[in-house]
C-alpha cells in the first residue's frame, strides 16, 4: 500500500484546510484509513480514524471541528479541518492498517505540514 498526502500549509486561525490521502497498491486490504499528527516536539497522536465499514473516531480536540471522509471511486481519503487552532499545527500522516493472516500492518504516507497562525 502507498500512501500520498496533500494539502497542508499556513492557514490563520479560524481557517480552514483539506487534506487528502491517495492510497494506491493493495487498497482492497486496508482495514482502515486513519490520519495522525506530530505537533513540533511532542509524540504522533491519533487524529481521526475511519475504518472500512465507515465507523469514525475522533480524538475529543477535533471533534466538531475536523471531518474525515472518503472518496472510493479514487481511494482517497479526505480530512476537512475547519476553525484550526494554533494548537493544530503539526506534521500531519495518513496511516492505513492492513490486516492479514500473518498480522497487522501500518503504512504511512510521507506527512504534510500544517501551520495555523495567531
Amino acid at each position: 500500500v502507498q500512501l500520498q498526502a496533500s494539502g497542508g500549509g499556513l492557514v490563520q486561525a479560524g481557517g480552514s484546510l483539506r487534506l487528502s490521502c491517495a492510497a494506491s497498491g493493495s487498497v482492497g486490504s486496508i482495514n482502515a484509513l486513519n490520519w495522525y499528527r506530530q505537533p513540533p516536539g511532542k509524540q504522533r497522536e491519533l487524529v481521526v480514524g475511519l475504518t472500512a465499514g465507515g465507523s469514525t473516531d475522533y480524538a475529543d480536540s477535533v471533534k466538531g471541528r475536523f471531518t474525515v471522509s472518503r472518496d472510493g471511486t479514487k481511494n482517497t481519503v479526505y480530512l476537512q479541518m475547519n476553525s484550526l487552532k494554533p494548537e493544530d499545527t503539526a506534521v500531519y500522516y495518513c496511516n492505513a492498517r492492513v490486516g492479514s493472516h500473518v498480522g497487522i500492518f501500518d503504512y504511512w504516507g510521507q506527512g504534510t505540514l500544517v501551520t495555523v497562525s495567531s
